[in-house]
């Protein structure tokens, strides 16, 4: 799955966040050991690749920043996101000064690490479900100011983003449904508040088959089942289909491997899983001189 196309706002924040990545590990001074030891017209070859199995993401990443920090660097890319990872597959190879390359291996080897570990975990568990209609959708359970960049490895590891932040959906959540008084209490104020229009999307979380029909019956636009046994995920999915209702449902909460799979066959539209961004472990990349 390609990159998400980026709107100028998106790229800005882009721009932004490789300042403070850069700035965190150079802070207007730059890399001082390699000042001490190499001149500025000392020049070098070097590779990144992985060093494990995975997917890749962050491939995006290295032209925006190699810019910032040397023009005279050139990029000669391997491989692209969203494609397979084996030991030894060439990612990017380097050309230019040896001072400005190693000043950006720390922080390009941490975006590919990083994200391409979100792109390898989604990969596993869209292959769980690739025999079900089901989804896999991400959550906001992101590093704070990493989420444009995370839920594009989502994206490139074969997943769909879920909504992006509070500001482009309705989600009503068991902490709204509390304090309103019930899910009808709380939806019925979601649905008065947008009137006829059909946008933000509204989706009301529900924790039991009780609150599923209270819902159907008002009719949002999805349902997210939130931590509920497969058995009764089933019932839902069973009423809204007999109903035929035009309601999405969607499955959530303690999502792993082993239990994906069950919660997809009984038919839900979407599972969303914040393991994805929260949990993924780095996948192995490193640069070398050659």
């Amino acid at each position: 799955m390609g990159i998400p196309v980026m709107h100028d706002s998106s790229a800005q924040q882009i721009n932004d966040l490789l300042d403070r990545a850069l700035a965190e590990d150079l802070a207007g001074v730059g890399d001082i050991t390699s000042k001490a030891i190499f001149s500025s017209d000392d020049t070098a070859k070097a590779l990144i690749k992985s060093k494990a199995s995975g997917v890749l993401s962050g491939v995006f990443l290295l032209t925006p920043l190699f810019a910032k920090l040397d023009p005279g660097v050139t990029l000669d890319f391997r491989a692209k996101d969203g494609d397979p990872l084996v030991p030894g597959t060439e990612i990017c190879r380097l050309d230019g000064p040896v001072i400005s390359i190693l000043a950006g291996e720390r922080t390009a080897l941490n975006f590919l690490q990083r994200l391409s570990g979100i792109a390898t975990l989604t990969a596993e568990y869209a292959a769980a479900i690739s025999h079900t209609k089901t989804r896999l959708l991400d959550t906001r359970k992101t590093g704070p100011g990493l989420r444009l960049l995370e839920k594009m490895a989502v994206r490139h590891g074969g997943g769909a983003n879920h909504r992006s932040g509070l500001f482009d959906m309705m989600l009503i959540k068991d902490t709204h449904v509390k304090r309103a008084g019930g899910v009808a209490a709380a939806l019925r104020k979601a649905m008065d508040f947008r009137g006829n229009k059909k946008e933000p999307t509204i989706e009301v979380e529900v924790q039991s088959v009780d609150e599923c029909i209270e819902a159907i019956a008002l009719g949002p636009d999805r349902i997210m089942l939130d931590n509920m046994n497969t058995d009764d995920i089933r019932r839902c999915v069973e009423m809204v289909r007999l109903s035929g209702a035009k309601v999405e449902l969607e499955a959530s909460g303690g999502i792993t491997l082993e239990t994906i799979a069950k919660i997809a066959e009984t038919g839900v539209d979407f599972i969303s899983c914040g393991a994805l961004t929260h949990s993924a472990p780095a996948l192995d990349i490193h640069l070398v001189i050659v």
